[in-house]
């Protein structure tokens, strides 16, 4: 594993599906900017078959930026975070904590979708949540406080601030 970040395999299969549920929730972002690009929804099938066993860690590592390249040719800035929620769904099979990414992301995305109804963003957070399997809720736990470990994407880098930092600090608080 090597980092408190990164899960067990078991446990990265788990939240891979919570990840592909909430990136899944605003891929029409994405798709309404641009229909013929299938990268996220790529991202998303493939973060699901990583859950079931049928993709392994390895092959998923080499692939898990394709998704996020796709936010370049998204039209809004909703559908570029819907990209990125797809991007850390499909991250997921490197590192447990890119699971956050995804719900972080997509979050956004709805935030972003909705700009005159400032309680967007948190009902799509409430929404995610109730989507949580005990099992995920379980693994997600597991992973250091936003911030507090630097060895991977909870570290201070681009989830840890602004919107993105203050959804992910908001699930881990109801996680807690």
């Amino acid at each position: 594993m090597g980092t408190a970040q990164g899960m067990t395999e078991g446990q990265r299969r788990t939240v891979a599906v919570w990840a592909a549920d909430c990136a899944d929730r605003v891929l029409p972002l994405f798709e309404a900017d641009a229909p013929g690009d299938d990268r996220p929804r790529d991202a998303i099938a493939r973060s699901r078959a990583f859950a079931r066993g049928e993709l392994s860690a390895a092959g998923e590592i080499r692939r898990r930026f394709v998704a996020g390249r796709a936010a370049g040719s998204a039209a809004t800035p909703a559908g570029r975070a819907a990209a990125r929620a797809a991007a850390q769904a499909a991250g997921v099979a490197h590192m447990g904590a890119h699971a956050l990414g995804a719900a972080a992301y997509a979050a956004v995305a709805v935030g972003l979708a909705h700009p005159d109804d400032p309680r967007a963003r948190d009902r799509e957070v409430t929404q995610q949540l109730a989507l949580l399997s005990p099992a995920a809720a379980s693994a997600l736990r597991s992973l250091p406080l936003l911030g507090t470990d630097t060895a991977g994407p909870l570290g201070p880098g681009l989830l840890a601030a602004g919107d993105l930092g203050a959804v992910i600090r908001r699930v881990q608080a109801a996680l807690a």
